[in-house]
């Protein structure tokens, strides 16, 4: 009996531990995830004021944390690729329209052949 006992606890022990972990790193907060391929023509100087913009964005928007600029590997038909991260559902809603993402739409839609986005969060 003191063997179920010990194997039972143990057991669960396991199991709030994995618990435990998996809620250290899985973030509660947003990552938007675009690929891009920009409109024939678009100049480099073009594509780092698009990424620029996008690099600046943490400062001017409340909800936005962090950004990713700069793409190790892309696969397909898309040249470039940028994460935004968000501290949550709500920050990713409340950029959506916003002043800071129209500003940068000024720069990106233009120059913008395609783009896939992903919005991730657990």
């Amino acid at each position: 009996m003191k063997k179920i006992v010990l194997a039972l606890l143990t057991a669960s022990l396991l199991a709030l531990g994995t618990v435990s972990a998996s809620a250290e790193t899985a973030p509660k907060s947003v990552i938007h995830v675009v690929t891009v391929s920009w409109k024939a023509g678009t100049t480099p100087e073009q594509i780092k004021a698009a990424l620029d913009g996008v690099a600046a964005m943490p400062a001017t928007f409340k909800g936005m944390t962090r950004v990713w600029i700069k793409p190790i590997k892309v696969q397909g038909d898309r040249t470039h690729a940028f994460v935004m991260e968000f501290a949550d559902e709500a920050a990713l809603k409340a950029y959506a329209g916003s002043d800071t993402q129209k500003e940068w739409y000024k720069v990106y839609t233009p120059i913008r052949d395609r783009s896939t986005t992903f919005d991730i969060t657990n």
